[in-house]
């Protein structure tokens, strides 16, 4: 059942562009902590819920914001289909806007397409009041500047996402787990070698002592697939990937400390730091708990390439994401300006100045 409120929230920010109000955009809440302390008065989208489209045979859906993962996926999964890239819910109550906005992906990313990869088209509410549309339902009406993939990861400053329509796919008939004790720089290396292979690998990750790579297919294919990389089979993948990687239920995430998100070009050497990592996405997703400072992990991402995000605690009033270059900057302030002249719209969420 459909539950449109487009006509409400488009009155709501209307109102608030007259009278100068920032606006919190909030959906489930289960994701409110990413991101730089947000500001502003609550704009509740939760209950603009309803799946507006789907097409199993065209392997497209289209959902309004409010909509929780936990309900679109179960639809999908009743017609055997999946959402390809995995997104992590983080609480019962995670909604499809929050996941799109925030730009999330889970562990099949570097394997299926990251979210931004798989979106197709949005509906949106801009800091002007007006609701736009932008690009469609089918990948050949996706082309030239897709400015519904640039909402993907921008944490709602550019607008409300009111619907996403997103490509998806059949779920594996099978999936099979292999373990294999590895020092980091061993499993770095393994997981770059299988990637320019036709391996059908769908995940993997380095927990500290163990690599952990995940195939899915035909069950003559995975056999096979097996005998090349080998490695023990892991008896509880479904909770290994969902529970402890997905939803960060693993002991490497528990507890207060700061956690670093690494972004680095796969085949970069382990980075020496005191502490402890994590490391998924063949190698391009590292995560680290460690005693060096701010500036400390940042100098030693960026040598070797990267980019560093305080994910999780530490001051999130200071600047969480990586600072731009002054040139990368300009292009987001003009495009904050263009989309919400009056920086009304979850202001300083991604970036104090945005």
């Amino acid at each position: 059942m459909n539950n449109d409120l487009t006509k409400a929230l488009q009155t709501r920010v209307l109102a608030a562009i007259g009278s100068g109000t920032p606006l919190e955009i909030r959906g489930g809440g289960s994701k409110r902590w990413l991101g730089r302390t947000p500001t502003g008065e609550p704009l509740d989208v939760a209950g603009h819920t309803g799946i507006v489209n789907y097409q199993p045979q065209e392997l497209v859906v289209t959902a309004q914001c409010g909509t929780t993962l936990e309900t679109l996926e179960a639809t999908l999964a009743e017609q055997g289909q999946m959402l390809p890239f995995e997104p992590p819910h983080w609480g019962p109550n995670a909604t499809l806007g929050g996941t799109i906005a925030g730009g999330l992906s889970g562990p099949a990313r570097p394997y299926a397409g990251a979210a931004r990869d798989l979106v197709l088209g949005a509906r949106v509410l801009t800091g002007h009041g007006q609701v736009l549309r932008f690009g469609g339902e089918v990948m050949k009406n996706v082309a030239g500047y897709d400015l519904s993939r640039l909402m993907t990861g921008a944490y709602g400053t550019l607008g409300l996402l009111l619907d996403v329509s997103l490509k998806v796919m059949p779920i594996p008939a099978t999936h099979r787990t292999l373990v294999q004790e590895q020092p980091p720089s061993e499993a770095i290396r393994l997981m770059n070698a299988w990637a320019g292979t036709p391996l059908p690998i769908t995940a993997t990750c380095w927990d500290g002592k163990r690599l952990y790579i995940r195939l899915a297919g035909a069950e003559a294919a995975l056999a096979r697939a097996a005998e090349t990389i080998g490695g023990e089979s892991l008896k509880d993948q479904d909770a290994f990937w969902r529970t402890r990687i997905r939803e960060q239920g693993h002991n490497f995430f528990a507890g207060e400390a700061e956690l670093w998100r690494l972004s680095l070009p796969s085949a970069a050497p382990h980075l020496d730091l005191p502490g402890e990592q994590l490391i998924e996405w063949g190698g391009a997703q590292r995560w680290y708990r460690g005693e060096l400072d701010m500036q400390a992990v940042r100098a030693a991402v960026i040598a070797a390439g990267g980019h560093a995000t305080r994910f999780r605690g530490g001051d999130r009033d200071g600047e969480v994401f990586q600072p731009l270059p002054p040139p990368l900057m300009t292009l987001h302030r003009n495009l904050k300006q263009a989309f919400d002249p009056k920086g009304l719209l979850n202001p300083g969420r991604l970036y104090a100045e945005l």
